[in-house]
């Protein structure tokens, strides 16, 4: 259905668009892109929704990455889906004051503390990749999959420090998923890019501003 609306509406680019990959683009990775860039927007607003728009484009791409073999990708989505609930529930839920949890920084412990959890799921992920798949690009896998753990955690709990993860991954995934020739989901990843950059902005001002009334009202 897709091709054809594409050979419609552009009949005399058919080979442009044939040459840069556009038909190997399916209806349902379109969706899939639709709902990751309204989730992470929303999480960038810090619009609790992000949680189960996001769960819909998680569920999509675990279907996507196990049919391109992207086996980590597929188990991290999945990971994804189940943070997501946490983060739901977590970013819902209220403190002992009554109000919910606000952005926060990690303290230089636990930076240090996650980063060593970076390096040993990537050993891990890794070594699982090799043994018992045929994936094709192991290490670009399992680095991206081992941030991404990090990242959805740290985002479930509100930590700033997971849109640098993000970012991270996302530059990663842009080349990786190219590679695959999933052009639409290397495009989303650019654009993830984007809006991470925005929301590490947007979040770093909202808790610098925190912050200062919090030292103002203290003196």
């Amino acid at each position: 259905m897709q091709t054809a609306v594409l050979i419609y509406l552009c009949p005399v680019n058919q080979d442009f668009l044939i040459n840069f990959g556009f038909f190997q683009t399916s209806p349902i990775e379109l969706t899939a892109v639709l709902f990751g860039l309204v989730s992470v927007w929303l999480i960038k607003k810090e619009v609790v929704w992000a949680f189960p728009v996001g769960a819909i484009n998680v569920l999509i791409y675990v279907y996507i990455c196990f049919a391109t073999r992207l086996y980590a990708y597929a188990g991290i989505n999945v990971f994804y889906f189940l943070m997501g609930m946490y983060g739901w529930y977590n970013w819902l839920r209220k403190a002992g004051t009554d109000d919910h949890i606000t952005i926060t920084r990690c303290p230089d412990r636990e930076r240090l503390i996650y980063a060593g959890l970076i390096i040993l799921f990537f050993l891990l992920i890794y070594f699982l990749l090799v043994k018992f798949t045929d994936s094709q690009v192991p290490v670009i896998d399992a680095v991206t999959t081992a941030i991404y753990i990090i990242a959805m955690w740290l985002m479930a709990r509100k930590k700033i420090e997971h849109w640098v993860l993000w970012i991270i991954g996302d530059v990663i995934s842009i080349w990786l998923f190219a590679y695959e020739k999933l052009y639409f989901s290397s495009f989303q990843y650019l654009v993830f890019t984007l809006i991470a950059s925005l929301g590490w902005i947007e979040w770093r001002r909202k808790l610098n501003k925190r912050l200062k009334a919090g030292t103002t009202e203290n003196n």
